[in-house]
């Protein structure tokens, strides 16, 4: 009873976890380019494999939780989980000590964990696993009534269940790829209202105080002491004193969460960097063609997309992206890339606004049909 509700629940786990970013496969590869990064593994060159290795890193999370729900080649799934538990493992402690990548992404964008929170998370996982291990290595491979070992038998209807959920799965990852994820998680769904969004926000906004690094000449102790402290204490500043600021290790830290939304990361500028944001999102209509690789966009695509929105009559068109001579036709507006990624899983994309509501989304490819 004990070892069956345990299965349960950790095989759910890895299903849950592994249908959020199969969803959004994209979102999840932008992920692993985080982790391929300079300021983090230092692997550039595999940052054009990141759908690649999440592709097979959500694969291995479905089937293999859903084996286990079955109870399918057990030895096999619980070995494997417990190798993949402790790859997820290393890769959220690196995460949480060095503070290089703040959100590991293992439940996509449904549910936010922070490093440490993901770290605990694969230990707890991977302790339950080796206890489920050894609950069940008795089951591996039984006597039959000449004492031999037998086989572990499987019914060949989980198998026709096993490759029921597969083409299942397949459909939804290949729908989030070619198109647009078929549950959205994201605070970009259709339906959200980006000025009120961005009311929530300045009404309760998040604060941060800055930490500051000191070190005393004379005697080499470092303090750690908040802006607040710094300006009424003069002992840090004043002339002749011995503590100076150590440059670079300065540190930004959240002192009141505020209101939590993506949509903070919604600022868009003209090539001058002038912020444009508020005429986009109060005007009756607003069509805006985003690309985050902008080089990487066939000319051709990009002509018919310009084409297609110079048509639309009474609304405003801006081209955002990276570049500010991306667009020949409409005017170009800047964006980080990061953040246009927060929006758009194609490149390019096209969002449309109705007084700052998201009516409609496509990829361009999709838009231009």
């Amino acid at each position: 009873m004990i070892k069956g509700l345990l299965r349960f629940i950790i095989a759910v786990i890895f299903i849950l976890s592994g249908f959020v970013k199969a969803v959004d496969l994209v979102g999840f590869s932008f992920k692993m380019e985080e982790y391929f990064s300079p300021a983090v593994f230092n692997m550039p060159f595999f940052e054009k494999f990141a759908l690649l290795f999440s592709i097979i890193v959500v694969v291995l999370e479905l089937f293999l939780g859903f084996m286990l729900l079955l109870k399918l080649k057990l030895k096999f799934t619980l070995s494997a989980l417990i190798a993949l538990c402790i790859f997820f493992g290393f890769l959220t402690f690196y995460s949480a000590y060095f503070n290089v990548v703040t959100d590991c992404g293992c439940f996509g964008d449904a549910i936010k964990f922070t490093p440490w929170q993901s770290f605990f998370k694969d230990v707890i996982l991977l302790f339950g696993l080796i206890i489920l291990f050894a609950l069940y290595r008795k089951e591996f491979r039984k006597k039959n009534e000449y004492g031999n070992y037998q086989k572990e038998s499987s019914g060949k209807f989980k198998y026709y269940i096993l490759g029921a959920f597969s083409l299942v799965m397949i459909y939804i990852m290949a729908q989030g790829i070619m198109h647009e994820p078929v549950i959205d998680f994201r605070d970009y769904k259709i339906g959200t209202n980006l000025k009120a969004e961005k009311e929530k926000i300045n009404k309760n906004p998040s604060e941060y105080k800055t930490f500051y690094s000191l070190k005393n000449q004379k005697t080499g102790k470092i303090l750690k002491v908040n802006q607040d402290d710094y300006i009424k204490d003069t002992q840090y500043w004043e002339e002749g004193s011995p503590w100076k600021i150590e440059e670079g290790k300065n540190e930004s830290v959240l002192v009141k969460e505020g209101y939590k939304s993506e949509i903070v990361k919604f600022k868009i500028e003209d090539p001058s960097g002038a912020e444009i944001t508020e005429s986009i999102i109060n005007v009756p209509k607003a069509i805006v063609v985003f690309s985050y690789h902008p080089k990487d966009v066939p000319a051709d695509l990009l002509q018919k997309v310009e084409a297609k929105v110079n048509a639309q009559k009474g609304a405003l068109i801006y081209g955002v992206s990276t570049d500010p001579n991306t667009f020949k036709t409409i005017r170009n507006a800047m964006m980080d890339g990061t953040g246009i990624k927060t929006i758009a899983r194609s490149n390019p994309f096209v969002l449309i606004l109705e007084n700052g509501k998201i009516i409609d989304k496509q990829p361009a490819k999709d838009y231009v049909k």
